[in-house]
């Protein structure tokens, strides 16, 4: 009789193991997921044209979303558009750099979608110029761009490593 009231107090003393509330870990595992899928898809990677090759740059910060434009040795491409020839820009010739301007108020106006909205209200422009290109003409491309509008030019460099300083 005694083994069993003993019985009996431990078995009400006793702490069961309750079943896991798998509610709010679900809850915890789905904010991660879209932390992580939200902040994954801000990293912007500009592939330039196989004609195009960029100087290099010791940069820290990264590109933002802006109007591209693709100088490459023969010509001027605005948002992938051909616009303008480089060697018409570089001669000088009136109206060479027309089309590049018009282009660049198509875009301000052509708004479809948020990505595009971001696009245009930042009035900015990124140049992807050829190191070969001479810089008059991208300074004469700069001045087209700011003249429509576009106060923040960005040249693109191709980001190389620091050097390694050698311990004695």
């Amino acid at each position: 009789m005694r083994n069993s009231r003993r019985i009996k107090r431990m078995s009400r003393n006793r702490v069961k193991i309750t079943k896991m509330n798998l509610t709010s870990l679900m809850d915890v595992f789905t904010i991660l997921v879209f932390f992580l899928l939200v902040n994954s898809g801000s990293v912007e990677v500009l592939d330039a044209p196989k004609e195009v090759q960029l100087p290099e740059s010791k940069v820290e910060t990264k590109p933002r979303e802006t109007v591209v434009i693709f100088v490459s040795p023969e010509e001027v491409l605005v948002q992938g558009e051909s616009a303008a020839r480089v060697e018409d820009i570089l001669a000088a010739e009136d109206g060479a750099t027309d089309r590049i301007t018009s282009r660049l108020a198509e875009l301000k106006e052509n708004v479809v979608g948020p990505a595009t909205l971001a696009v245009s209200d930042s009035l900015e422009v990124t140049i992807l110029a050829d190191k070969s290109v001479p810089f008059i003409v991208i300074k004469r491309i700069m001045s087209t761009c700011t003249g429509e509008g576009y106060e923040n030019v960005s040249l693109a460099v191709l980001q190389k490593a620091p050097a390694q300083v050698a311990a004695l």
